[in-house]
């Protein structure tokens, strides 16, 4: 993942990346996650948006192999 912490206004969005290896891996696909949905939401491609004030895990897994990498987000009021 492209960054390990990350901070956002309620509102804002910023799209996070990952990239998995090898890079001949036969499966690249990963599945997003958010610890907490009321604070912010993630979707497939990694886009996060800031719901409300608070702090929540960004997961990354791969589908194959089941590695992860995580991003602590906090949230503040605008």
């Amino acid at each position: 993942m492209n960054k390990t912490t990350l901070s956002l206004a309620v509102g804002a969005n910023e799209t996070l990346t990952s990239t998995v290896l090898p890079a001949n891996a036969s499966d690249k696909t990963v599945i997003w996650k958010s610890s907490d949905t009321a604070v912010a939401t993630v979707d497939t491609t990694g886009k996060v948006a800031a719901l409300k004030a608070g702090t929540a895990d960004i997961t990354v897994t791969t589908k194959t192999g089941g590695k992860t990498a995580k991003a602590t987000l906090t949230v503040t009021e605008g």
